[in-house]
């Protein structure tokens, strides 16, 4: 019976909206658990940092400092992911809402654009096309436009390009002042407790694999 009222009427608004609502929760977990495992990978490379510069390996602290700000990076797209995500849950809600009232639904070009960019996120990609398949068939979105962001590689290879000044600020912060251009870096740079120099190489080679699965 209920297969047939599908059949006539369509998919049930109330199950549509639990479905999106689920969707759109899921989504935030996933950003969430990135969100603390990007801040994981900062405390641990920050700890290497200092006792990098402790023994006077200014080019290491420098290839860990670079890492921070990758960290920093991917760490602000999720927050603006996350805003914009937060975006769609209330405009899908505001969305059916309408439809309760007036018996309708309009396809909205703020949720399309947004959904178009969170798709493309690696974080999101499988969980974002559930999501827009399920706005479809309510009537909220159309199509999925592709190829909204093609400008986005070309943006992240001019921050790479402004990356240095970056990383000297990090250097900075990190050791208190004492260690900002590449340098001579004095002895009195405080430090956690230092590890082997084989053990460290083991962990910034272990930290970019994790940096690199978060971003891919």
């Amino acid at each position: 019976m209920e297969a047939i009222k599908r059949a006539i009427y369509g998919p049930n608004p109330q199950e549509q909206m639990q479905k999106c609502n689920s969707l759109l929760r899921r989504n935030e977990r996933q950003l969430d658990k990135q969100l603390t495992n990007l801040s994981g990978l900062e405390a641990k490379t920050k700890s290497m940092i200092k006792a990098s510069a402790k023994r006077g390996d200014a080019s290491s602290a420098r290839i860990l400092a670079k890492e921070i700000y990758h960290v920093r990076q991917q760490r602000s797209r999720l927050f603006k992911s996350k805003a914009q995500l937060q975006s769609v849950g209330m405009q899908v809600r505001e969305a059916f809402a309408v439809r309760r009232i007036q018996g309708s639904m309009q396809a909205s070009t703020g949720i399309m654009r947004d959904v178009n960019t969170l798709v493309r996120l690696p974080e999101l990609s499988g969980t974002m096309r559930q999501l827009s398949q399920e706005l479809m068939k309510a009537g909220i979105m159309d199509e999925m436009v592709g190829d909204t962001l093609d400008g986005l590689d070309e943006a992240d290879d001019v921050l790479e390009e402004q990356a240095d000044a970056e990383v000297d600020a990090i250097l900075s912060e990190i050791t208190g002042g004492k260690l900002g251009q590449a340098g001579t870096v004095p002895d009195n740079v405080p430090a956690e407790e230092e590890p082997a120099e084989e053990e460290e190489e083991a962990d910034l080679d272990d930290m970019r694999e994790r940096l690199r699965a978060l971003q891919s």
